[in-house]
């Protein structure tokens, strides 16, 4: 069993939010406990803001505790949490007017080994080799650089894919939108990312040898 589609702890997402909704406040703080660091890491690289992402995932948690009676209990509760969390992401990119604001607090870090490694594990993998740590640095920048600078439709789709985890149905829950668009839009964020990753190393190339 997935314990991130499930929730990890002693009891499950639903019990807890049956709990909550018995008059159990200490069940949502577990809730919010639970969820709110690995929420914030989506937000934050979807808004690009850290300070905005703190305020999109408190919005997202009182959304949550004001819904919580009408949530379907045949539903996992982590893509329904995500759901609300795009929604109230997307809400706040519309309000600035899709300024840029690229924090250099953004983001986890990413894999730094290049032995050999294709983007798709560069993306998931957070675990930095321990010969490349200066380099690594340099790359983090470059990788929350170019995820900041994607549109905004291949830059949530990537995040949840690749940084999140997700599985295809539950992508295609939390962006209602079809599995196979999924898929294909989810390709085209990885390729996008590709691109311009492959045109940064070759722009870093060509300073190297001046």
């Amino acid at each position: 069993m997935d314990k991130r589609q499930e929730g990890e702890g002693p009891h499950p997402d639903g019990e807890l939010l049956t709990a909550f909704l018995a008059g159990d406040e200490a069940a949502f703080t577990t809730l919010v406990r639970r969820y709110s660091h690995e929420l914030y890491q989506f937000v934050v690289r979807f808004v690009r803001n850290s300070a905005s992402a703190e305020d999109v995932v408190q919005e997202t948690f009182v959304q949550v505790h004001q819904s919580a009676a009408g949530f379907d209990p045949t539903r996992r509760f982590r893509p329904w949490l995500f759901t609300i969390a795009a929604n109230k992401a997307r809400d706040h990119l519309r309000a600035r007017g899709r300024k840029r604001e690229v924090s250099l607090t953004v983001g986890q870090q990413t894999s730094e080994e290049q032995g050999g490694a294709s983007y798709l594990d560069f993306l998931a993998d957070d675990t930095p080799s321990p010969g490349d740590i200066l380099e690594g640095d340099e790359q983090r920048v470059v990788v929350r650089r170019i995820v900041s600078q994607m549109p905004d439709h291949l830059r949530e789709i990537l995040v949840l894919g690749y940084y999140q985890r997700f599985p295809y149905r539950e992508i295609a829950e939390v962006l209602s939108i079809p599995v196979g668009t999924v898929k294909s839009r989810l390709h085209a964020a990885v390729s996008y990312f590709a691109d311009a990753y492959k045109r940064e190393l070759a722009r870093q190339d060509r300073q190297a040898r001046r």
